[in-house]
């Protein structure tokens, strides 16, 4: 059989000036991911339980972004949102002692109103109640919400009433026992009033004889100031979305105002997290040992016999190739894929110099470089591995051949788009054993940034552009909703602090990341532009691979006609190509059989897609 003449290598031309990717600290993607620590709770919380709780797991590889800064941002935010919330509640209390407790008046249907959202808007309440009774359940929130707001509706216009009217301290009251006043001397309150908010007052029994006008007047004053302090929360994150985190001044990391913290446990971890999630020695959970690279993308692997071309074939060769097969190893292959992959970073002849910089393809900040895993399960320490070149130096040496189960060594193709938002990595592995040759090609793909956080500058912007009047107004009308999250807040907080206080995370074995802060914060669509830019990255660099083994087999005086079969069909079926089965996101055996497509999910859990905004 006739082999096919490979085309003569054509020489490279030369640079017209390489364009370096975006320093990860200072990608739009990571500017993202801290806005978003400001605005999801959840998020903000998986990454923080993540890096700083779980001191004993490395650090995942954090592709296009800066997960210690991120960790620094979700730090600073959740310490201000306690504050924030410690003051809301404080101030709750001291209106207690000064009302003498006539609070309940109030703080009794702001509960009905919150127990009613709750009841009736969370999603997990909804996969829990079975679908036959969720009639019940609205019917039942919708029951609480309107019962409380009427009943504090009513509270505050027997508070008006009173301040308005007046009585002083020492005036002679009555009670009844049916829960009205019988004093009508004053004239500022009738027993109307008091029928009106029915188990209210029989709730607040006799203590209700202490309302007065300074009681009124405090309670009255206790919604302005409670929306008081949320337009002030919301006008810091406005400010600090606006201020630090806006495209202007988030490149500079030295100025940020979240890396200035000084306690030695965050600068201790942010020290190691920028030590490892950059470096070449990747320490990996075995239950994913790819978690930071995203969605895997069609895998697929081939492998072929080694076989010597006969000697037919060398009138198509030129006169200085040897004639006789030359050992190949592993090392061998990936040193002509490299090459051919780093040109994929020129741009193609234009008609000048400056034409051909202009080009803007993401495949010019392409990053080709190696890497080996190695199992986390079994080491002494997490803060005691050495994360220097000499290890790295070592560990490639041995892995590149071996062949290893656990430990592994891959070429690493990356390109990041959009502003780092869409980020292709391929790992590509060659094992040569027994007179047959695998190639293994993983691409992963990390879908776009959370639209959450994509809406924090436009949040920011309206918020600094409404008007007074209405930022207050809006605040008012959520008091209730800001009392139960303030609670809610302290509670978590105080949960956690008794966590990390019992917890024995730094002295436990260390292990794997268990999530990535990418893949938490990360959306599960992307657009149809995006889509195609991802295709267009897999194709180029999949057939540089194959074109840079295809080379080096031929190189070597091996036959190539299987590997060009297997990889045509391959390619044609997008999927793995083993044995006669083709294997794309699922899985097919057999001649006739077909592949079940099924969507692939980011590693790790994603709050952010479940829960809420905090702000």
């Amino acid at each position: 059989m006739t082999q096919p003449q490979l085309p003569p290598q054509r020489a490279p031309e030369p640079r017209t000036g390489e364009r370096r990717p975006v320093d990860p600290a200072r990608s739009d993607a990571c500017r993202l991911l801290c806005a978003g620590t400001y605005l999801h709770v959840g998020y903000r919380d998986a990454v923080i339980d993540e890096l700083y709780v779980h001191r004993e797991r490395f650090a995942a590889p954090s592709y296009g972004f800066d997960a210690a800064r991120v960790l620094a941002h979700a730090l600073r935010a959740h310490r201000q949102e306690v504050a924030w919330a410690a003051a809301m509640t404080g101030l709750w209390v001291i209106t207690a002692v000064l009302t003498k407790w006539l609070i309940l008046m109030v703080i009794f249907p702001i509960l009905l109103i919150a127990l009613g959202r709750g009841l009736g808007g969370s999603r997990t309440i909804d996969t829990q109640f079975p679908q036959q009774y969720a009639l019940v359940r609205r019917l039942a929130a919708f029951t609480l919400r309107w019962y409380g707001r009427i009943t504090l509706f009513g509270a505050y216009v027997v508070l008006l009433r009173v301040l308005i009217a007046g009585q002083e301290e020492d005036t002679s009251r009555g009670y009844a026992s049916s829960g009205s006043f019988t004093d009508s001397g004053a004239g500022f309150l009738e027993p109307s009033d008091t029928d009106a908010l029915g188990p209210l007052f029989d709730l607040l029994s006799g203590d209700v004889a202490d309302l007065n006008r300074f009681t009124a007047g405090c309670l009255l004053a206790l919604p302005l100031l409670v929306a008081l302090l949320s337009v002030g929360q919301r006008g810091q994150f406005a400010r600090t979305i606006a201020g630090e985190l806006s495209k202007q001044r988030f490149p500079d990391v030295a100025g940020d105002p979240a890396e200035a913290a000084t306690a030695p446990r965050f600068r201790e971890l942010s020290r190691r997290i920028r030590q490892e999630q950059h470096a070449p020695l990747i320490l990996y959970a075995k239950s994913d040992p790819f978690r930071g690279a995203g969605v895997p993308f069609e895998p697929w692997s081939l492998s072929i016999e080694l076989r010597p071309r006969e000697a037919g074939d060398a009138l198509t060769k030129p006169a200085a190739t040897p004639t006789r097969a030359e050992p190949i190893d592993n090392d061998t292959v990936l040193k002509k894929i490299r090459p051919l992959l780093e040109e994929l970073r020129e741009p193609s002849p234009r008609t000048s110099p400056e034409a051909a910089d202009a080009v803007l393809d993401r495949l010019r900040e392409l990053v080709v470089d190696e890497c080996v895993f190695l199992p986390a399960e079994g080491l002494p320490g997490r803060m005691a591995f050495p994360f220097t070149p000499e290890a790295y130096a070592m560990h490639r040496a041995d892995a590149v051949e071996e062949g290893g189960e656990q430990r592994r060594h891959f070429l690493r193709v990356r390109v990041g788009g959009w502003d780092e938002e869409i980020v292709v990595t391929v790992f590509v592995r060659v094992h040569t054993q027994g007179g047959m040759l695998m190639l293994e090609v993983a691409p992963h793909v990390l879908p776009p940034v959370n639209p959450l956080f994509a809406s924090a500058d436009r949040m920011a912007h309206e918020h600094l552009h409404r008007r007074g009047a209405g930022r207050y107004l809006v605040a008012l009308l959520r008091v209730p909703a800001a009392t139960g999250d303030a609670l809610r807040i302290l509670v978590r907080a105080v949960a956690q602090q008794w966590r990390r206080l019992t917890g024995v995370h730094a002295d436990t074995l260390p292990d794997g990341p268990g999530a990535s802060v990418r893949e938490l914060g990360a959306d599960d669509r992307a657009t149809l532009f995006q889509e195609m830019d991802v295709a267009r990255y897999l194709k180029s660099i999949q057939d540089r691979i194959a074109g840079g083994v295809r080379q080096a087999l031929w190189n070597a005086g091996y036959d190539i006609a299987e590997f060009e079969q297997k990889v045509t069909n391959v390619f044609n079926n997008s999927g793995t190509f083993v044995a006669g089965s083709v294997q794309g996101n699922g899985i097919a055996i057999g001649k006739d059989s077909k592949a079940t497509v099924a969507p692939g999910t980011p590693s790790g859990t994603s709050p952010a897609r479940s829960g809420g905004a905090s702000q």
